[in-house]
């Protein structure tokens, strides 16, 4: 596995991806590429299921499975991003190829597919829903104790490639957040890949991916995510000031993560004995330094965007245990000592 990080620009905002090769296959995930059956990694009996029974299900999530994108144009998507990464990586100047991608206008076009899901589909897009609508009753809760009135994003489960506000965006993208429109992307594929691609499994794993782009959300409405997309442009792209910016967010989206998970076991008693171990152990797996050892045996850290394996796991957990929103202030504290 070649392994490389980048910073990635959507149409309208920033976002972090990481990209390398598998086999013969260019990947582009926030996280990771492969594919795995839901079904072997949702229901392992080794793994700890979280008690969602009886919970609600959110009515903030719009479903475009059904829905096939047939024509997308304008802007600097995903395919975008790839040919500029392999143009730099040769060597080679890409800077008008990308010019010359972000000029005219852009459309989508959708058409029903007509795809019957499986049961395996049926039964995660119920989890996806619970998990939002944990989010949202938490978040609520929260945003109150400070006074404020939280509103919820809506999420959009879609199939191989999707238009957000953001701009257009493949499933090879992973899950994002855009503030544009305040709405989370998924794929369910990409619940499928976790455990074959970086041993990241279970079902409160799964649910660590949702609340941290949920906290992106979290984010935008205190008004950090703004800020911080202001303080990256005026350090420009793919430069290490950006880049510790970008290494705070992520880091602060994790803890929310962990703030979410407290404040919805205290409520619901949702979690299991090894819910948090699954969680830990994706956020780890999803560490900067532990991807670029994997895939050149050696780190760069001027190049890390999303924090450390030690980093994530420590912020993760500050959320986990402490469950106080106060405590998370990533952009305080000197970079050194996150």
């Amino acid at each position: 596995m070649l392994g490389l990080l980048v910073f990635g620009l959507s149409i309208k905002e920033a976002k972090l991806r990481y990209f390398w090769k598998k086999g013969n296959v260019l990947c582009f995930f926030s996280y990771f590429c492969a594919f795995k059956s839901y079904h072997e990694n949702f229901n392992n009996k080794k793994l700890t299921i979280m008690r969602l029974d009886g919970r609600r299900e959110s009515t903030n999530v719009e479903d475009r499975r059904g829905k096939k994108t047939v024509a997308t144009a304008g802007g600097i998507g995903i395919g975008g991003i790839i040919i500029y990464l392999i143009i730099s990586l040769m060597g080679g100047d890409a800077s008008q190829v990308m010019e010359q991608m972000q000029q005219g206008g852009s459309s989508t076009q959708y058409v029903e597919d007509g795809k019957d899901y499986s049961q395996v589909d049926v039964e995660l897009m119920q989890f996806c829903k619970q998990i939002l609508a944990g989010t949202e009753d938490v978040w609520t809760r929260e945003f109150q104790k400070m006074g404020r009135t939280y509103t919820p994003p809506k999420l959009v489960i879609f199939t191989d490639a999707v238009s957000s506000g953001c701009g257009n965006a493949t499933s090879a993208g992973g899950p994002f957040y855009c503030s544009a429109d305040k709405t989370v992307y998924l794929d369910l594929e990409f619940f499928k890949s976790m455990k074959r691609q970086i041993g990241a499994d279970g079902d409160f794993a799964y649910a660590y991916v949702i609340a941290h782009e949920v906290g992106h959300h979290v984010q935008n409405e205190l008004g950090i995510l703004g800020q911080a997309h202001q303080q990256m442009a005026q350090y420009g792209r793919n430069t290490p000031k950006s880049n510790e910016v970008s290494v705070r967010l992520e880091l602060q989206a994790d803890f929310f993560a962990g703030v979410w998970a407290y404040n919805d076991n205290k409520m619901f008693g949702s979690l299991e004995d090894g819910d948090i171990d699954e969680a830990l152990n994706a956020a780890a797996k999803i560490g900067d330094d532990y991807l670029q050892k994997q895939a050149y045996g050696r780190t760069a850290p001027e190049t890390f965007n999303h924090g450390t394996s030690a980093q994530r796991s420590r912020w993760l957990k500050k959320g986990l245990y402490t469950g106080d929103v106060s405590q998370g202030d990533t952009f305080s504290p000197a970079y050194s000592s996150l």
